[in-house]
């Protein structure tokens, strides 16, 4: 389950790797209980799809323009 914040409004890529990097850190320390664990351990799998299709998309672009520039 995604938490208020990412519901609110969609994080960017930056925005989301610093998430990721809370989760873990969270994780890591044992601060969690397990049903934090989990909402927080989803929340991480949504983001790393999103972080991966950004990444995605961003390489297509990319390509398509430098092969604009090669023509």
């Amino acid at each position: 389950m995604a938490t208020k914040k990412t519901e609110e409004k969609e994080l960017n890529y930056s925005e989301s790797v610093e998430r990721l990097e809370n989760i873990v850190a969270k994780i890591e320390s044992g601060e969690m209980d397990i049903d934090q664990l989990t909402s927080q351990v989803a929340e991480a799998s949504n983001l790393i799809k999103s972080c991966k299709e950004k990444l995605f998309t961003t390489n297509e672009a990319v390509e398509k323009l430098l092969k604009e520039l090669d023509k």
